[in-house]
């Protein structure tokens, strides 16, 4: 009963903050990410009912007996808390600085993404894809749809021509493999109807000429190879079509943007938007970023209200701020120091990493004023009282996490590996905010008497 009574607040505490980071997923664009949240929320949910039913259930009916501690000396743990509470100023600020120094790293992170490298070289797609880029063509692409402005326009000398300068600078681009155009093929029915003459391969001079050149290569194609596939039925706009060598999100809609602009100041009746599944991919990742840190930011607010209203300060719960947020920026830092590249999985960490950040400040703060209001301590002796009663909670359990976190860092798929690892970072970086940060800043800002 007794550990029920001291337990209850900050176990649902933490299974609320936890499920609200993980609820915070629905906010992705991505549908995995909210299925993904919606049953860890819903497991965290049944594991809080469990953990103050069943489980005390079993421990008082199983013959369950409490080994003595061996030895007469201080535990490490409180070794620890005196090692805290004698050198806080120097741990203070220091554990600043190097909060400073890798959250600086945040400004190199680019969001970037690559979704042929998803997988490694263990998997046959990754292998196939990679002799693909170097023996025969690209797998991305952009689309447009240009159009001519009215039915048969595409027939028009002037359409085709802009088309076929549109093409020949897509051809100059470095990162381009092929252009599929209309043009082209008007180009090749010209040369073919000229005896193959290579010095008629361009575009007709003449609308009706294009237009008949057009209507006898319809006629003579079969069933099921016609130019439905390039043309609409009112043949006021065409298909084209780029293939892209090797390029990341960022590089493609770079090129998509140059295209723009092209468009806009050489035919401006033609410009339209690329469109294509690797230009969907390539916005994804941006707007899920976007949409995640909105979550995220509705998260941290939800979380702080819940815990000022459980520690009933204002005061407690603005400090818990900082032992939460700073394991994020901290891991966010190292990885732009190291990686730089964020994509869509990355954008999930904050809001997933923040639910299980704040457990273990909530344990600790729990047991902290558990001491200042209870057992009258003063700021020292109560850190000292947390850190013997949850300091080797709080260490086993994010030894367990961050090992289980790692074992995804070893997946093949890139989005899984690199939430994994940087989850992973952020809880040890979580460990060393609440064990060497929040004591001191509590001892120096929590200075009132019982």
């Amino acid at each position: 009963m007794e550990a029920l009574r001291v337990n209850m607040q900050p176990i649902f505490i933490t299974s609320a903050t936890t499920s609200i980071g993980f609820l915070a997923l629905n906010f992705s664009d991505a549908p995995p990410f909210r299925e993904l949240g919606n049953i860890v929320a819903f497991g965290m949910i049944v594991a809080f009912v469990y953990s103050v039913t069943l489980v005390p259930a079993l421990m008082a009916v199983l013959p369950i007996r409490a080994r003595p501690r061996r030895g007469t000396g201080p535990h490490p743990i409180d070794r620890l808390a005196d090692f805290i509470v004698a050198r806080r100023r120097p741990l203070f600020w220091g554990t600043l600085a190097g909060i400073a120094v890798l959250s600086s790293g945040i400004a190199r992170i680019e969001l970037d993404d690559n979704f042929i490298r998803y997988f490694d070289h263990r998997y046959e797609f990754r292998r196939n894809a990679d002799f693909v880029l170097e023996n025969l063509t690209g797998l991305q692409s952009i689309e447009y749809s240009l159009s001519a402005g009215e039915d048969g326009g595409i027939s028009d000398p002037v359409y085709l021509a802009n088309l076929e300068a549109f093409a020949a600078w897509y051809r100059a681009q470095p990162t381009v493999a092929h252009v599929r155009s209309f043009s082209d093929t008007l180009k090749r029915l010209n040369k073919n109807m000229h005896g193959d003459d290579p010095a008629y391969y361009r575009v007709p001079e003449s609308r009706d000429l294009a237009a008949q050149y057009l209507l006898l290569y319809e006629m003579s194609l079969p069933y099921g190879l016609d130019l439905n596939d390039q043309i609409d039925i009112g043949k006021s706009a065409t298909r084209f079509i780029v293939i892209l060598a090797d390029e990341t999100s960022r590089g493609l809609k770079r090129v998509d943007a140059k295209a723009q602009q092209w468009l806009s100041e050489n035919a401006p009746a033609m410009r339209s938007p690329g469109s294509g599944l690797s230009v969907i991919y390539a916005n994804l990742s941006e707007r899920n970023l976007v949409a995640m840190l909105g979550g995220s930011v509705m998260a941290l607010v939800l979380i702080s209200l819940i815990l000022i209203v459980a520690f009933r300060s204002v005061r407690i719960g603005l400090i818990s701020l900082a032992p939460n947020l700073f394991p994020v920026a901290m891991a966010f830092g190292a990885w732009g120091f190291t990686v730089r590249e964020v994509g869509l999985a990355i954008a999930t960490v904050v809001a997933m990493t923040l639910g299980i950040v704040v457990d273990d400040t909530v344990h600790f703060l729990s047991k902290y004023l558990r001491a200042r209001r209870e057992r009258g301590d003063d700021p020292a002796d109560a850190v000292r009282y947390a850190f013997s009663h949850v300091g080797v909670a709080l260490l086993v359990t994010t030894v367990v996490l961050v090992l289980g976190f790692c074992v995804l860092g070893t997946s093949g798929y890139r989005p899984s590996s690199h939430v994994g690892w940087l989850s992973a970072t952020t809880l040890v970086l979580a460990l060393v905010a609440d064990f060497f940060f929040l004591p001191p800043l509590l001892m120096m800002l929590d200075r009132r008497k019982r």
